[in-house]
């Protein structure tokens, strides 16, 4: 495997203490979050999770993805959402990996152009770029 090299525009720094039960936050004070495992993995599920981050972070950056693609393909995507499910579980390795499913509400188009435009946009998605072939990614409109 190859690492793309990228100019870089931005980088992102956070910091985690203790781990899933602990806290996260990033250099700029910006994001200062108490973390803890879900109550379904054993936690107290007082604070927000890695998988939740993980899911706010993938559909924000794929729904910025879908903005690109339609105005390329002059689409109206005005009132459009994006929800990541980030699901958590045992590999058959024995670690533990990740799946998601991105669904897209788009109100303005038909449902074939919908879905051609989340076809581009997880072509375009840095969060897709980066897990394409490493997790199983699952694309639909609602």
């Amino acid at each position: 495997m190859t690492i793309q090299n990228i100019a870089v525009a931005y980088t992102a720094v956070a910091t985690a203490e203790n781990g899933r039960d602990g806290r996260v936050a990033s250099d700029d004070g910006k994001l200062d979050v108490v973390v803890n495992p879900p109550k379904e993995m054993g936690g107290s599920g007082a604070g927000t999770n890695p998988e939740q981050l993980f899911a706010a972070g993938y559909s924000a950056c794929f729904q910025g993805a879908l903005g690109v693609v339609a105005r390329q393909e002059k689409a109206d995507i005005s009132g459009s959402t994006v929800t990541a499910a980030v699901s958590i579980g045992k590999t058959e390795a024995g670690g533990f990996g990740l799946e998601v499913a991105i669904t897209a509400t788009i109100p303005n188009v038909d449902k074939a152009t919908a879905q051609a435009l989340i076809e581009k946009a997880h072509q375009v998605c840095p969060y897709s770029n980066a897990t394409r072939g490493n997790i199983k990614v699952e694309l639909a409109v609602a």
